[in-house]
């Protein structure tokens, strides 16, 4: 099993290029099965979640071919609608296949998704709004058979919570629906643009996406488009923090300021120095981080839960007390007791709130990523930390950041893959 190896206490200093949004990639791979013809994805990051989309698509008889970045989809000679139980279980966004097939077959045939396990991710949500489209939904034995024997039907939906997968999922299903969709309570996220920036180019009719209403007209015909997906912001937040920890200034190009909107301003509070120019974002460490007082996750376009863990990783050698409150998963503090080994004072109070008391310094240990995120707060920490840290477990990482070592390795820093 492979490991990363990190020797912390080297500020980082240069320039490094952001990859394309996972979060992103994901729904929109999704679509290139829904809508027919060839699709060519542009920045589409080399992640081991990408290639789970890749074989689900050639599983239900997509051809696809990956040139750098790239990635083709010819999904003309899509004939399945059924997908096993061990590709659903290589990545929790599985579930937005389920919509892609629908809005193409009619049907779908899924098992519950895998992935990081960050709490639950109950996808009632999906079902419900499926039923009210029309959907007959069966459950055997832990495998979900949905089919639409009148076709979808447009409907009003109200979402309960702004769930991301949810909002894709009916906008995947919706596209080729009769009649209209309404989304109410719609996640506003920036990859919920994106995708729907895809579907429109390929045909779609979708509009207020960015907003809490969501229009979809179903059409009658979609075709492949060609797209370029989104920067990831999570991973921008990442490289943030790592620098804020190890201390330096890093400049990365590609991101999107915009989308960074709820994430500088944590940053700035922190003592680090943010400034955008020429295309570029670039991270100035303070000498010691300050501490925030008070940091709540919370849907787009509040503070991602996403970079929750790497902001506490960051905060762990703050001057002063943080509190953390995630509001969104249950259980995604999985990472505290593998920073605390490295000599982290964090306290978890009733699951959801993490008090986080600054130390001077941190110490090299043997640690393990539980899940994505978590394992990017132990890469953050190391970086900052005196001696060796060794991380196992990076498959975690490897889902969501692209050859981190390559990347850390170029901005300064002692790290290696083994």
């Amino acid at each position: 099993m492979e490991k990363i190896i990190i020797n912390g206490g080297r500020p980082l200093s240069g320039k490094t290029e952001l990859q394309g949004s996972k979060n992103s990639a994901l729904p929109i791979l999704a679509a290139a099965a829904a809508v027919g013809g060839v699709s060519v994805i542009h920045n589409c990051p080399k992640l081991t979640d990408v290639e789970a989309a890749i074989k689900i698509l050639e599983h239900i008889g997509c051809k696809t071919k990956r040139e750098g970045h790239t990635v083709i989809v010819d999904s003309s000679c899509a004939e399945r609608f059924d997908i096993p139980e061990r590709l659903m279980r290589e990545m929790r966004s599985s579930i937005v296949f389920l919509g892609a097939l629908l809005a193409r077959f009619g049907a779908g045939t899924v098992s519950a998704p895998g992935g990081c396990e960050i709490g639950l991710r109950p996808i009632d949500l999906h079902l419900s709004s499926f039923a009210a489209m029309g959907v007959d939904i069966t459950e055997r034995s832990g495998i979900l058979e949905c089919k639409a024997p009148s076709g979808i039907n447009g409907c009003q939906i109200s979402l309960a919570f702004p769930s991301v997968g949810a909002t894709e999922n009916i906008m995947l299903a919706a596209v080729s629906a009769k009649g209209e969709t309404v989304i109410t309570n719609a996640a506003r996220e920036p990859e919920i643009v994106d995708l729907a920036e895809f579907l429109n180019k390929c045909g779609a009719c979708v509009s207020g996406a960015g907003q809490s209403i969501v229009r979809i007209r179903g059409v009658k015909k979609l075709s492949g488009a060609e797209h370029r997906i989104i920067s990831d912001r999570i991973v921008a937040s990442t490289i943030m923090a790592c620098c804020a920890s190890a201390g330096g200034k890093v400049a990365v190009s590609g991101a999107i300021t915009e989308h960074l909107a709820p994430i500088i301003p944590v940053f700035e509070a922190a003592g680090c120095k943010i400034t955008a120019q020429g295309g570029e974002l670039i991270t100035e460490a303070p000498k010691r981080i300050s501490r925030i007082k008070s940091l709540r996750t919370m849907p787009y376009p509040g503070f991602p839960t996403d970079s929750q863990a790497i902001v506490m990783a960051m905060l762990s050698k703050a001057d002063g007390t943080s509190v953390i409150s995630e509001k969104i998963f249950e259980n995604r503090f999985r990472h505290v007791p593998e920073l605390i080994k490295m000599g982290a004072d964090i306290r978890v109070e009733d699951g959801c709130v993490a008090v986080v008391e600054g130390v001077k310094k941190l110490h090299g240990a043997r640690v393990s990523a539980c899940d994505l995120r978590g394992g990017c707060a132990l890469a953050v920490a190391a970086l900052g930390a005196e001696d060796k840290t060794v991380i196992d477990n990076i498959y975690h990482i490897d889902r969501g950041c692209e050859a981190p070592e390559a990347r850390l390795s170029e901005l300064g820093a002692d790290i290696k893959r083994a």
